[in-house]
């Protein structure tokens, strides 16, 4: 059926709401129609029906009137939940009553369907000097189309606002620039986002209107490959949630996301965020070239009278045309300063030098994105595609010089992440190293990760890049930041995968065969201080010597300690804090020592010497007989700025050992709706004045805690029911089961079932008992009061919540004080996993 067809059984059905109604649900349900078919055909029905409200007034068409179409609507870009932006454009000779009859006939029929409606009732003067006045109105009026009554006056309308917008560029376009940046900071970037906004955030179909306003301007232009390809694919994905969800939204949600991939005939959901994000990519990128020229233009212009005035000329008004993205308006013999062989600066960018030859220089195209981000300046777009399209390729094993440029790039600090986007957006990253296409656009389904995998991996030899004054080989430290996530694009584990890809790229670039095994040696274990600091008994000798194991040597432990840090801090502010960089610097200095010939002291957890406040705590709480709470603001992990963010509460509970602390104090937390980020267990023994044997243990509980939503509670108000739980007087387990019956906790994804396992070999003086689940209010208490009824002590326990996920660790001994025999062991995490599921 054809959207003729459609009008025409319209209009012969009824003219009115319903009729309408009827064809624009059967257009939306035809599945041999969609994308811009789709799209443009309902615009048509649309502009057909209101057409006839137009003229279905007693006197016909009313005179000196227009209906106009604007922004989205104006583009006929009308998906399924689309608003309708209209003007109704008069030329004042109407009568208030003849023009408020006229536009009730319009709005009320819309209203009447549910359809939003952005309406407006203006003269040309009084449309012209809204639109000077209010940016996105200018915007819409852009994209005025006409849809019924008075053709001249909307063709009027047009050229006058078109010859405004080129008039006032200057002006306009660092609002429209400005305008851009902020939305971009408040909605992220749709290409690397798990939960995207289509629409507002940066790459998005916002920005895409953007550069067709720019264009607009005459002043500059977009890169045109791709471009309209990139848009289209946005507008089919919106297309698609707008009809999975029957609702005008443009965030693309987790519980969405499989259905609009079904809608749009993909394999899952990771190949719809594939898409997506390559299109943002697509649109972002063109977004910056564009930006860029618009300020070299702006600039020429306010500096070279003669110059501004030529561009003046042009832009004003309805001759002449666009001075082009790629060279339009640069002044002749430019002042072009040398920053490396065959590379200069020119306006503010680097580019390739009249001399240089890349089908003969094949290190020129590292070369010149080294040179381009030790400058901090943007590699120029002509530049990049001419490296694309002539550069040969590098022999393998590459020479010194390509190696040491891949090094210098990575090095270079924030300004690496745009020369490598301008390489990756022209293909060059692939070709030089073929492993990335795997990991490229890669979503990573974890909400702790800011970006998507390929992302992340810069960002990770960004943040490397501040720490390799720390070590002997920061040219080993850059490359495994660089490949350390590589195996992601692989099935199975990612560490043990990208071992082997690693080593394979690391022998491909140049490094000989000890330092192709150390890079591999850390991406193989890129994880694993951080996850031992966090999850095991730092004072227990066997995690410490199977770090030393694993790590070999102290110049790779240097390596593994930075690479560590930089990872956490690319990957999200959960990820890192000084808590956990205090962890992992402690098991970095006894692996140290057992590297160097140190053998690790045998002692239990309640032979570590505690800390000056963890002993005033232990000592006050034995005195007293109840607990003792001390909070304090959690000094957080460093900003981009240097400075803190705060991730929550330092809270320390200190208790007389006796069963049941644990699961009591986690079940006070969830009932004040405290959200534990991490907590550990360990015991204070108080010697001296204090006595000796039975008696004198301490509980030391230290724990990081946010609040789900208002205020922390106050201390006493924590000590007080702590002490009610522990007497017996308060039933926290009753009332959390209370609370999750009154406001049930909704979840739009089911998660996966909690998994409980026995660690192996993991200590000598405790069983290792891992958990690890969604994390969930009264999570820690369900857990501790499950180790309770198996019959075990909780000896210390070591406790992450990453995103949605608790990853926790608890050393559990037996009733006579050692590790658990194997089939207990495993019956206990049996009986814990149970309890989780159940």
């Amino acid at each position: 059926m054809t959207s003729m067809d459609v009008r025409t059984e319209t209009e012969a059905e009824d003219s009115g709401p319903s009729g309408y109604a009827a064809a624009r649900l059967r257009l939306l349900h035809e599945e041999s129609r969609s994308g811009p078919p789709r799209r443009s055909a309902l615009a048509e029905l649309t502009d057909d029906w209101l057409a006839g409200l137009f003229r279905a007034g007693p006197s016909g068409t009313p005179k000196g009137a227009a209906l106009i179409a604007v922004g989205g609507y104006g583009r006929g870009e009308l998906s399924p939940r689309s608003d309708l932006d209209l003007l109704l454009l008069h030329d004042g000779s109407a009568g208030p009553k003849e023009l408020a009859a006229l536009a009730d006939r319009l709005w009320y029929p819309v209203w009447d369907l549910g359809i939003a409606l952005d309406h407006s009732v203006r003269t040309p003067a009084e449309a012209r000097k809204t639109a000077g006045e209010d940016l996105k109105a200018h915007l819409g009026l852009l994209d005025a189309r006409h849809v019924a009554g008075d053709l001249g006056m909307t063709t009027a309308l047009r050229t006058a606002v078109l010859a405004d917008w080129r008039n006032q560029a200057p002006k306009r376009l660092p609002e429209l620039r400005e305008l851009c940046d902020e939305r971009a900071e408040r909605h992220g970037e749709l290409g690397h986002l798990l939960e995207p906004d289509l629409k507002e955030a940066r790459g998005g179909l916002r920005d895409a209107t953007a550069l067709r306003a720019v264009a607009a301007s005459w002043l500059a232009d977009a890169p045109r490959e791709g471009l309209d390809e990139a848009r289209r694919r946005l507008l089919d994905v919106r297309d698609a949630l707008h009809l999975a969800t029957g609702r005008a939204t443009d965030r693309l949600a987790l519980q969405e996301q499989d259905q609009v991939a079904a809608g749009l005939g993909l394999l899952d959901a990771d190949t719809l965020l594939r898409q997506v994000y390559e299109a943002a990519r697509v649109v972002a990128y063109a977004g910056d070239v564009t930006w860029r020229e618009v300020g070299r233009v702006l600039r020429a212009r306010a500096g070279r009278p003669r110059l501004r005035a030529m561009l003046g000329g042009r832009g004003g008004g309805g001759s002449g045309g666009p001075t082009g993205g790629r060279g339009g308006g640069r002044a002749p013999g430019a002042e072009r300063s040398p920053l490396a062989e065959g590379v200069v600066e020119q306006d503010g960018e680097a580019v390739l030098a009249r001399a240089a030859r890349p089908e003969r220089d094949a290190v020129l195209p590292l070369r010149a994105a080294a040179a381009a981000a030790q400058a901090g300046l943007p590699l120029s777009l002509h530049a990049v595609r001419h490296l694309a399209a002539t550069a040969r390729p590098l022999a393998t094993p590459w020479p010194a010089e390509a190696r040491e440029q891949l090094v210098t790039l990575l090095g270079a600090g924030r300004p690496t992440v745009q020369v490598w986007e301008a390489l990756e957006a022209e293909g060059l990253i692939t070709r030089l190293l073929p492993d990335w296409e795997r990991v490229r656009c890669r979503p990573q389904r974890n909400a702790v990760h800011t970006w998507t995998v390929d992302r992340h991996l810069v960002e990770t030899a960004v943040r490397a890049s501040a720490l390799t004054r720390r070590v002997g080989r920061p040219d080993l430290l850059l490359v495994a930041a660089l490949l350390h996530d590589i195996g992601k694009g692989w099935p199975g584990d990612h560490s043990t995968a990208g071992e082997t890809i690693a080593r394979d790229i690391a022998a491909r670039i140049g490094f000989d065969a000890g330092d192709v095994a150390v890079v591999a040696r850390l991406v193989r274990h890129h994880l694993l201080l951080v996850e031992t600091a966090t999850r095991r008994d730092l004072d227990d000798p066997a995690t410490v010597r199977g770090v030393a194991e694993a790590v070999g040597s102290v110049g790779t432990l240097e390596l593994l300690h930075a690479l560590t840090e930089a990872d956490a801090l690319a990957t999200g502010p959960a990820a890192w804090s000084t808590w956990r960089g205090a962890l992992v610097a402690d098991l970095v200095k006894r692996v140290t020592a057992v590297l160097s010939g140190e053998a690790p002291e045998e002692r239990a957890a309640e032979d570590a010497a505690p800390t000056a406040e963890q002993e005033r705590l232990a000592v006050e709480a034995y005195r007293t007989g109840g607990p003792v709470l001390s909070m304090r603001a959690d000094s957080g992990v460093p900003s981009e700025e240097g400075g803190p963010e705060p991730l929550g509460v330092e809270l320390v509970v200190a208790v007389p050992e006796r069963a049941g602390v644990l699961s009591s104090v986690a079940g006070v937390l969830a009932l004040h709706r405290l959200a534990v980020r991490t907590a550990e267990l360990g015991v204070v023994v108080l010697q001296g004045g204090m006595g000796a044997g039975a008696g004198n243990s301490v509980l030391m509980l230290s724990w990081r805690v946010a609040a789900e939503y208002g205020s922390m509670p106050q201390a006493a108000r924590l000590r007080a029911d702590l002490v009610r739980v522990l007497d017996g007087s308060l039933d926290v387990e009753a009332r959390l089961a209370e609370r999750e019956a009154a406001y049930p906790r909704r979840r739009g994804t089911v998660a996966p079932p909690a998994r409980v396992t026995v660690a192996p070999a993991a200590s000598r003086l405790a069983t290792v008992i891992e958990v690890r689940a969604q994390d969930a209010p009264g999570l820690l208490h369900r857990i501790g009061r499950a180790l309770e009824a198996a019959g075990v002590a909780v000896r210390s326990a070591h406790v992450s919540t990453l995103g949605a996920n608790a990853v926790d660790a608890f050393y559990v001994t037996g009733v006579d004080g050692g590790p658990l025999e194997g089939d207990v062991a495993v019956g206990v995490a049996r009986e814990v996993e149970g309890v989780l599921r159940g």
